[in-house]
């Protein structure tokens, strides 16, 4: 089992940046894949961006490519997304991922699901307003 934690969320004006952070420990070498996802309210979880263990593999969402950029650091067991000019339609709460289902990485219907993940940290709350 891999625990994550999340930080950095807060509340933005329109056009700002914020850079979210989620630290990892526990079974880490299971994990093949980390993602984030975000969730509006009365909605379901929503695949934002994500990347293979290998590095060979990052995948981002059409709606936020341009603005959001998924990053690790290896030496600290953290992955990044730092999101640029912000909308107010990027308001949610946002969480970190990890499965070790080798399937993310080939099919978009098994990466955006999030019951394919088994790993997930308690969400970081994103509010992006005037």
């Amino acid at each position: 089992q891999v625990q994550l934690v999340e930080s950095g969320g807060g509340s933005v004006q329109p056009g700002g940046s914020l850079r979210l952070s989620c630290a990892s420990s526990g079974s880490t070498d299971s994990s093949v894949f980390m993602a984030w996802f975000r969730q509006r309210p009365g909605t379901d979880r929503e695949f934002v961006a994500g990347f293979s263990k290998s590095g060979m593999n990052t995948h981002i969402v059409d709606s936020v490519k341009g603005r959001f950029t998924i990053s690790r650091d290896n030496a600290k067991n953290t992955i990044y997304l730092q999101m640029n000019n912000l909308k107010p339609e990027d308001t949610a709460d946002y969480y970190c991922a990890s499965t070790t289902n080798r399937g993310v990485s080939l099919s978009w219907a098994i990466r955006s699901r999030a019951a394919s993940y088994g790993d997930w940290g308690q969400g970081t709350q994103v509010t992006v307003s005037s």
